[in-house]
């Protein structure tokens, strides 16, 4: 890289661009291998969908788990509730205090048996999400007054209906940019899953580099790919925001 670099520096402007657009032609267009790309981030939108699902279910439980715990009366404590709130502690302590990339080696060599490295994707960042969502779902719910379960359980309501028809729409508004910041974070760290083979867009970068023996231009294919759809991301939050903020105001 550095002798070829030396080299492009002896030579005039324009054919260093025309040499510098040979070396992204061959990374993206030569061969069809644009179509690895795609392909590459069909698996990527696959895992991320999957994961910020799994993500969201699990924290939906965890959170309200333990904003039941929390929000007990003295001296009306449930053993019940108690022993699945420790269990959810254990469980958010354990997956926020690792990083993913050995979550996700440990699901791939030492939990799964499997073949299919997206499957183990999945699984290991869903899992992941749930611990890190279920922490930003319970800071929500912890937000709204609590005269408004109380309000609601005057009215007849269960604990779930409360909950789902006057806590959590509340709640919603305070931990959009929250969940925004991470499914964003999700979308970029579904790259880690290169490292059991599972072929998203980094895995075919990498692939593409060693044909072309040359890594930087599908290297940087793929950063600008991410950013497009992180920005896109971004825009959609803020969007959602002001509307939230509108209806508000009305």
């Amino acid at each position: 890289m550095q002798a070829l670099t030396e080299w492009l520096s002896g030579l005039p402007p324009i054919q260093r661009l025309a040499e510098l657009g040979l070396r992204f032609y061959k990374a993206f267009f030569e061969a069809g291998r644009w179509q690895l790309y795609l392909k590459g981030l069909g698996v990527t939108f696959q895992i991320t969908i999957a994961a910020i699902s799994m993500g969201l279910v699990l924290g939906l439980a965890v959170a309200m788990v333990r904003t039941a715990h929390d929000q007990q009366r003295p001296g009306r404590r449930n053993p019940l509730l108690g022993l699945a709130d420790l269990v959810c502690k254990v469980y958010t302590t354990v997956i926020r205090g690792t990083p993913m990339m050995v979550q996700i080696l440990i699901w791939n060599f030492v939990v799964f048996s499997t073949r299919n490295k997206i499957l183990v994707g999945m699984v290991a960042m869903g899992i992941n999400a749930g611990a890190y969502i279920s922490e930003i779902i319970r800071g929500g719910l912890m937000s709204v007054d609590p005269g408004q379960s109380e309000a609601g359980r005057s009215l007849g309501l269960s604990y779930l209906d409360t909950m789902r028809f006057i806590v959590i729409p509340q709640a919603f508004k305070n931990i959009l940019p929250s969940m925004g910041n991470e499914l964003v974070t999700l979308f970029k760290d579904t790259s880690l899953v290169n490292a059991i083979g599972a072929a998203e867009m980094t895995y075919y970068a990498s692939r593409i580099g060693g044909k072309t023996f040359d890594y930087m231009p599908p290297l940087l294919i793929i950063a600008a790919i991410y950013l497009v759809f992180v920005m896109g991301l971004t825009w959609l939050q803020g969007r959602l925001e002001r509307r939230l903020r509108q209806s508000e105001r009305r």
